[in-house]
């Protein structure tokens, strides 16, 4: 129904969408100029040393996009948004004529122009101005090496340590160096892809289907309509197994077994949950493919496709209900989308509702209320490390007044609302008492045996040991008594606890376990992770101060590079 035409039962006229008009500050395109029908790639992966050069690591091949304009007087340009990574080699253009069934591609000029640190606008121009309505299609020839959207790992940043690896990251605005494109959350569009690999390596998209087209060609499409920034193509030494009906787990050949054991049956009953709430599950199937340890996330809502990362590979399931989140954006953000990325609270904040509802019914309200307590102190850290005033602190990140809610959404800060989550207080108040207890200048021992924490699951785990930090420093010997007392804490495989774990060692200088701060972070990179540690280590001892430095230098060829940017910024800061 056209926007404003009365609806079928007699109604009020539809409003237009505030997305037909909205701004996108972040794209040099033009594309409310053009519906993008279609989107074609066929690319070649090379895995060569990095940098420029023949046989050096990069994707090459073309992007084909299917148009229809859609300016009243027509059009003689094509902005799209691009990258001065991606180097485009010659454009041509094939348009609609009468009684032409495949009519001609015709090469056509193009250039580039300046537009942020981030991207640059990609012109093609027509010789002859399109008509409002006719039907184009463009085709680029181009090849990307080093950039920031596609991602190249050397092996020993990989978990099997034997082959490279590559992967694209699309959130926020870095697909535009993976293919030309109107790179908008605005624009949603149905793709396909033929990708060619080296001899024994797997390609994987985020595609509802795909399949192998000879020994070394993955064909894959995108039957929903999707952003630019979900289109997801990882290349690697990866094998996968079927854990549900719809689901499936992909990895490197040394954690498949793990993976496949630990989510076996759970993606389908989150699946299920959210179909009773949200409505039915559009998009197929829905696999995880288990990141390399470097990847800097916990996670990436690609559709059919979510990428993780392995530190949800605990070995006991305390982990696995991280995914619900990945699956709530199946509903909000992949299907439902914010219009540009100043309302990124959209995407995110509706899919932590759904994630909180799907975990009320799964592990009931206490625990919801639990986990939202963990949140927020996760959040109270982030602020004090930012600053209150920090301009990123709001939920929009562009100010527009006029909005009831104008404090909530635009004032930077502490929350001036926060939820109830008095019905979690009967997981909290014992964490609570208990980590009260272990504040004590003198033990009370036997209080303490009282409390049998066997039962306790992962977040009320964390809850205890958030408070535990926010007591620390602890009095002398405390620390020590802990970590003898709760062996399955201190000694803990669970990426949440050894995170906190290593913040309470360093917070109260116990340097006989700064070994185990060390080891956490030569096994994953995920920046959630990472980067707190680095700040409790530089906030901490001489020693404390030795070992990030130290750990720095021995893992930074590990890491993503935005990682390293992060812990270069904590360790020496610029003007130190």
């Amino acid at each position: 129904m056209a926007s404003g035409e009365p609806s079928p039962g007699g109604g009020a006229a539809r409003r237009p969408l505030h997305s037909a008009q909205a701004v996108d500050v972040a794209s040099a395109s033009n594309f409310r100029a053009f519906e993008l029908l279609h989107l074609h790639l066929d690319l070649r992966a090379e895995f060569g040393p990095p940098g420029p050069g023949v046989g050096s690591r990069g994707l090459s091949g073309t992007a084909v996009l299917d148009l229809c304009c859609l300016e009243p007087e027509g059009a003689v340009e094509l902005r799209l948004d691009s990258h001065p990574c991606l180097e485009v080699t010659a454009a041509a253009l094939r348009r609609e004529r009468p009684g032409s069934e495949e009519p001609p591609a015709e090469p056509v000029s193009f250039y580039t122009q300046p537009f942020s640190h981030y991207g640059q606008a990609l012109c093609v121009s027509f010789p002859q101005p399109c008509s409002a309505a006719e039907r184009l299609q463009v085709l680029l020839t181009y090849r990307v090496g080093e950039g920031p959207g596609v991602c190249w790992l050397a092996p020993e940043q990989t978990a099997g340590k034997r082959k490279p690896f590559v992967y694209t990251q699309g959130q926020a605005v870095l697909n535009r160096a993976f293919f030309p494109c109107f790179d908008t959350p605005a624009v949603k569009y149905k793709y396909s892809a033929l990708i060619e690999v080296p001899d024994g390596f797997t390609a994987v998209m985020s595609a509802s289907t795909w399949e192998k087209r000879g020994p070394n060609k993955f064909f894959f499409q995108m039957c929903q309509p999707i952003p630019s920034y979900l289109i997801a193509l990882a290349i690697g030494d990866l094998v996968s197994a079927e854990v549900g009906p719809r689901s499936r787990v992909w990895a490197e050949p040394c954690l498949i077994d793990a993976a496949k054991e630990e989510y076996n049956g759970v993606i389908e009953e989150f699946l299920a949950t959210g179909e009773k709430l949200f409505g039915p599950y559009v998009w197929g199937r829905y696999d995880l493919l288990f990141m390399p340890p470097s990847f800097p996330f916990g996670g990436m809502e690609n559709p059919c496709l979510t990428f993780v990362t392995p530190c949800l590979l605990a070995g006991d399931r305390s982990l696995a209900d991280v995914i619900i989140h990945e699956i709530s954006h199946s509903w909000f953000g992949n299907l439902v989308t914010n219009a540009n990325w100043g309302e990124f609270w959209l995407n995110e904040g509706f899919t932590m509702y759904a994630q909180r509802r799907i975990s009320t019914i799964l592990f009931g309200a206490a625990y919801t209320c639990l986990e939202a307590a963990t949140g927020r102190a996760l959040l109270r850290q982030h602020m004090d490390i930012t600053g209150e005033e920090n301009p990123l602190n709001k939920l929009r990140v562009k100010i527009e007044p006029g909005f009831e809610f104008d404090r909530w959404l635009n004032t930077p800060g502490w929350p001036p609302y926060l939820p109830d989550l008095s019905p979690g207080d009967s997981l909290m108040k014992p964490a609570e008492e208990l980590a009260q207890l272990w504040a004590a200048e003198e033990l009370d021992v036997k209080a303490i045996e009282a409390v049998a924490i066997s039962p306790w699951k992962t977040y009320q785990l964390v809850y205890f040991l958030d408070k535990i930090l926010q007591k620390s420093p602890l009095p002398p010997g405390n620390v020590k008594t802990l970590g003898e007392t709760y062996p399955s804490i201190s000694n803990a495989r669970n990426a949440e606890l050894r995170l906190r774990w290593g913040q309470i060692v360093l917070k109260n200088d116990h340097q006989e376990d700064f070994w185990k701060v060390k080891e956490f972070l030569h096994n994953q990179g995920k920046q959630k992770y990472t980067l707190p540690l680095y700040h409790a280590m530089m906030g901490g001892s001489e020693v404390a101060q030795t070992l990030a430095k130290e750990t720095f230098a021995s893992t930074a060829s590990q890491l993503h590079s935005n990682v390293v940017n992060y812990v270069q910024q904590i360790v020496a800061p610029k003007g130190s």
